[in-house]
């Protein structure tokens, strides 16, 4: 089973992201990764998560939003975290804007293993004192430090 820390980094968890809107939010999202995995061209990751959300939200309720998409060119899913300055409108379900997403790319023929990577970041980010842990972190590395510590059991 493909764990959350063998697909998220430290440099892919980034703390006071200026959001301002759900575009913009993905925007910087596309960028990061685009920066971070060179291989894959930030545009078409924009592209990709924005047809997703035309889908159906992907706002998951309590300030979460889990973003995802398959992408042509992605050969391992590879995920980011991303803590924005200040909580957006997102479409979510239970109408509260977002401030924490959790954003998953995985390769077009996406198999049951993406799926189970979904669960584990719904099941991780349901549960309050993980969403409050991950809202206290004040750099990059305390958040990305949270999701290793909760993977881990503590």
């Amino acid at each position: 089973m493909i764990r959350l820390e063998n697909i998220l980094t430290p440099g892919r968890s980034i703390v006071n992201v200026p959001g301002g809107s759900k575009t913009k939010a993905l925007e910087q999202v596309a960028h990061l990764i685009g920066r971070e995995v060179p291989d894959l061209n930030s545009g078409e990751i924009y592209e990709k998560l924005i047809a997703r959300e035309k889908l159906g939200s992907t706002g998951f309720g309590n300030g979460i939003a889990i973003p995802h998409c398959r992408l042509t060119g992605c050969n391992d899913p590879i995920s980011a975290l991303i803590h924005l300055d200040a909580p957006i409108d997102y479409d979510a379900i239970d109408g509260a804007p977002v401030d924490l997403l959790f954003v998953l790319l995985v390769p077009e023929a996406a198999t049951d293993a993406h799926l189970a990577l979904l669960r584990q970041i719904a099941s991780m980010l349901d549960r309050k004192e993980v969403r409050d842990r991950l809202r206290g972190a004040k750099s990059n590395e305390a958040l990305y430090q949270v999701v290793l510590d909760v993977q881990s059991g503590h």
